[in-house]
C-alpha cells in the first residue's frame, strides 16, 4: 500500500533547476508573447462577433509559428514551451473551478443533472464505438474527440490530454474539431428554437446540455433571451464539473487496461492508484468559489489569469503540433466529430424531451 502511495503522480512535478536554464525562460517568453497577442486578437470586434475566444486564436497562432519560424528556435526554448504545454495546463485546470458554484449546479434540479449525465455518458460511449470500430482511429484520438465534444469543448480536450498522454497533434486535431462543429451549433440552436416548441428554460437546458464551449452556450442562449442565457450557462457549469470525475474514471479505465495487457503479455505492471490531482483541486477550487469566502472582484482576476494560462498552454500545443501529422490524419475525426454533433443535437433534443417529462 505504501508502496501505491509512494508511486502515485503529483498534480506537479517540479524541478527547479529547469528555471536557471535560458531554454526555459526564452521559450516561456516566446509562449507569453504569442498568447499575448491571442488574447489582444480576442478583443477585436471581429473576433467578438463569432465567439471566438483566446484559446482558439492561441492554438491556431502556435500552429502558424510551429510550422514556420519554430523550428529555427526549438533548441533554444523546448523545456518552457513543454512547461507551459503541461504544467501550466493543469494550473489552468485548477483555476477553472472558480467559474463554478455548487448553487448554480443545483439550480438546474435533478432532471438537468440527470440530462448532462445521459449526454455526456452517451455521447462518450458513441465516439469510442464509431471511433474504433467504423472509422478505425487510434484511441487517444477517439478519446481526445468524445471528450471534447461530450463535456467542455477544448477545455476538457486538454485536460484529458495529460491523462492519456496523447501526442500535440491529436489534441490539435480534436480541437478543431470542437471549433467547427461547436461554431455551427452556435448559429443554428438559435434559428431552431422556434421550431422546437420548447419554453425558454427548456431551451436553455437543450443548449447547455448539448453545445461543446461555455462561450457557444453564451452566445446561442443570449441570442434567444437573457433567462434562456442563465439557465443554459447553469446547465453547462453542471457539465464542466463533471469533467473532474470523468477524468478520474478515465485514469483508473487506462490504469486497469495497462494491467491487462501487461498480465497478457506476461509482464509485470506498476500496480497503485492513479489519480490525475489536478482534477480533483479542480473541485477543491470549485468548493472555494462556492463558499463565498473571497471577494467577487478577486475571483474575477482569477478567472482572466485562469483564461491567460490557458491561452498560454494552447499556444504551446500550437508550437508542437506539425501540420504533417494533421493532415495524416485525414478526414476520419472530422466524421467522427460530425456524427457526434448530430447525436447531441437530434438524439439530445429527443433526450431532453424524454427527461423532462419524467419532472
Amino acid at each position: 500500500m505504501l508502496s501505491a502511495i509512494k508511486d502515485m503522480p503529483q498534480p506537479f512535478s517540479i524541478n527547479t533547476k529547469q528555471y536557471t536554464n535560458s531554454r526555459w525562460w526564452l521559450g516561456m517568453l516566446l509562449v507569453i508573447v504569442l498568447a499575448g497577442v491571442a488574447v489582444a486578437m480576442s478583443k477585436l470586434l471581429v473576433m467578438q462577433s463569432a465567439q471566438f475566444s483566446s484559446l482558439t486564436i492561441g492554438i491556431v497562432l502556435g500552429i502558424i509559428v510551429g510550422n514556420s519560424v519554430f523550428s529555427r528556435i526549438a533548441t533554444q526554448t523546448d523545456i518552457g514551451v513543454d512547461y507551459a504545454k503541461s504544467i501550466l495546463l493543469k494550473a489552468g485546470i485548477i483555476l477553472f473551478g472558480f467559474r463554478i458554484t455548487f448553487a448554480q449546479v443545483a439550480g438546474v434540479g435533478w432532471s438537468g443533472l440527470l440530462t448532462d449525465i445521459v449526454m455526456l455518458s452517451g455521447t462518450f460511449i458513441l465516439a469510442m464505438q464509431l471511433g474504433k470500430r467504423v472509422f478505425k482511429l487510434d484511441e487517444q484520438t477517439t478519446i481526445l474527440i468524445g471528450a471534447g465534444s461530450s463535456i467542455c469543448g477544448a477545455a476538457a480536450v486538454m485536460a484529458t490530454e495529460p491523462v492519456i498522454k496523447a501526442q500535440a497533434h491529436k489534441v490539435s486535431v480534436a480541437v478543431a474539431t470542437v471549433v467547427v462543429f461547436g461554431t455551427l451549433s452556435m448559429f443554428a440552436y438559435p434559428i431552431m428554437f422556434e421550431y422546437m416548441g420548447l419554453s425558454e428554460h427548456a431551451y436553455g437546458i437543450f443548449v447547455g446540455s448539448t453545445i461543446h464551449e461555455v462561450a457557444q452556450v453564451v452566445a446561442a442562449g443570449t441570442a434567444v433571451s437573457a433567462n434562456a442565457a442563465d439557465t443554459a450557462v447553469i446547465e453547462k457549469m453542471l457539465r464542466v464539473m463533471m469533467l473532474a470525475p470523468f477524468l478520474v474514471g478515465l485514469s483508473f479505465w487506462q490504469n486497469k487496461k495497462a494491467s491487462k495487457q501487461s498480465t497478457l503479455n506476461h509482464g509485470t505492471h506498476k500496480g497503485g492508484v492513479t489519480i490525475p490531482w489536478f482534477a480533483v483541486l479542480f473541485i477543491v477550487a470549485s468548493g472555494i468559489y462556492s463558499l463565498a469566502i473571497i471577494p467577487k472582484a478577486t475571483t474575477d482576476v482569477i478567472v482572466q489569469f485562469d483564461n491567460i494560462l490557458l491561452t498560454i498552454a494552447m499556444v504551446a500545443l500550437g508550437l508542437r503540433t506539425h501540420i504533417g501529422a494533421i493532415r495524416q490524419a485525414g478526414i476520419k475525426p472530422l466524421l467522427l466529430a460530425l456524427c457526434l454533433f448530430l447525436f447531441l443535437t437530434l438524439g439530445g433534443f429527443a433526450i431532453n424531451i424524454g427527461i423532462a417529462e419524467l419532472f
